[in-house]
């Protein structure tokens, strides 16, 4: 294969994933009838079809395995989603709403979840952890929780930039406070790198 015809599909399955994200965000918020399996297809027998090639090029092997790493992550909370809707209860990506109309509550204040990183790539069932959380706290006070996407690049952004300023871990911390979600991180001193 060419360098600029690996180029094009690695750009092609880029597109494909950003599609395929949407797609099950919308089924998810219920505005598609049925999961997009067909986008889920293609995806699939794209990275299938670069998998089991030979990519010469360092940054293109990196650049896929990038990718590949990002749809492996999708798929297992999208199928995590998936099983909970089936079995009728709140998951990663879906909320039950009651038959009964809510009364109008403040959620009490409270520490919802604490995570520490030192590489948030390598600590995913962390930090999928950590995104039902801050998901679950946002919906309680009537908010939507983050693309998972967006919530793991500003994690893995963080625990970089603080990393770069000497701390070798990270926390990250999901509460409820005046009725509002704050989620933050500080870096954790005194850690052995």
């Amino acid at each position: 294969m060419s360098r600029i015809t690996i180029d094009k599909d690695l750009t092609r399955l880029e597109g494909e994933l950003k599609q395929l994200e949407a797609e099950y965000n919308m089924y998810f918020s219920g505005r598609l009838p049925r999961p997009p399996w067909e986008t889920r297809t293609r995806v699939e027998n794209l990275v299938k079809q670069y998998d089991r090639a030979y990519i010469t090029n360092t940054g293109d092997r990196f650049r896929f395995s990038t990718l590949q790493h990002r749809f492996a992550t999708f798929i297992d909370l999208w199928d995590k989603g998936l099983r909970a809707k089936e079995e009728g209860r709140p998951g990663p990506l879906t909320h039950i709403r009651s038959k009964e109309p809510e009364r109008q509550k403040r959620p009490e204040d409270r520490i919802v979840h604490v995570a520490a990183f030192r590489d948030p790539v390598r600590e995913i069932d962390k930090l999928t952890d950590l995104y039902e959380s801050l998901a679950e706290a946002r919906r309680e006070v009537g908010g939507d929780a983050p693309p998972f996407h967006k919530f793991a690049e500003l994690v893995k952004n963080q625990v970089e930039k603080l990393r770069e300023a000497g701390t070798p871990e990270v926390a990250f911390r999901v509460a409820v406070k005046d009725g509002k979600v704050s989620f933050t991180a500080r870096g954790l001193k005194g850690v052995d790198d």
